[in-house]
C-alpha cells in the first residue's frame, strides 16, 4: 500500500514538473491572475453590447409569469450548478440584478453561444478574466433561453407587480 501510494504521489510530482518545463519558452511572463491565452482565443469586436450569437435586436413583452415558472425549472437543472440568482458567486457569477446590467439580446447570447460570447465579446472576456471558468453550453434550446431569461427578469423584481 505504501508503494502504491509513494508511486501516485511520485508521478503526480513527475508530471507536474513535465507540464511546468512544457509550458516554458524562455521568455519571461507575468501571472495576471487572468485565463491563460490558450484558454481563449480573443477576438474582440465592437462592444454594442448585444453580444454575439443569433439573437440580435431583441425586445422583451410583457412579463410572463408561465414561462418565468418553466425558466425556473430549466435554470435549476442545467444552471444552478455554476449561478446562484444571489449576489453570491460559485463558479460563474451571482445573477442578481443581471437584467439590469445587460440587455436581453446579450443574456440570450449568453445563455445560448458561451463560448464565442468569450472569445469576441468585450463583457464575457472580461467576465472570463474574472472569473477563469469558461461557461459551457447547456444544450438550452432557444424557447429554454427565453424561459431562464424571464425568470431571471422575475429575480429582478420586473415581474412583482404584474398580477393575474
Amino acid at each position: 500500500m505504501k508503494n502504491t501510494i509513494f508511486k501516485l504521489i511520485t508521478g503526480s510530482i513527475l508530471a507536474t514538473g513535465v507540464a511546468l518545463m512544457a509550458g516554458c519558452s524562455g521568455s519571461e511572463t507575468t501571472n495576471t491572475g487572468a485565463a491563460p491565452e490558450s484558454m481563449v482565443k480573443k477576438e474582440e469586436v465592437a462592444d454594442n453590447g448585444e453580444g454575439i450569437g443569433k439573437f440580435s435586436g431583441v425586445t422583451l413583452a410583457a412579463f410572463d409569469a408561465a414561462v418565468a415558472a418553466s425558466g425556473k425549472t430549466v435554470f435549476e437543472t442545467k444552471c444552478s450548478a455554476c449561478h446562484k440568482v444571489t449576489d453570491q458567486k460559485v463558479v460563474g457569477p451571482g445573477l442578481k440584478g443581471v437584467t439590469q446590467r445587460r440587455k436581453p439580446t446579450w443574456i440570450l447570447n449568453m445563455i445560448t453561444n458561451p463560448e464565442e460570447m468569450t472569445k469576441k465579446d468585450p463583457q464575457a472576456m472580461k467576465l472570463l478574466e474574472e472569473h477563469l471558468t469558461q461557461m459551457t453550453f447547456q444544450n438550452v434550446t432557444d424557447d429554454e433561453a427565453k424561459a431562464i431569461l424571464e425568470y431571471l427578469r422575475e429575480i429582478d423584481g420586473e415581474g412583482a407587480s404584474v398580477q393575474k
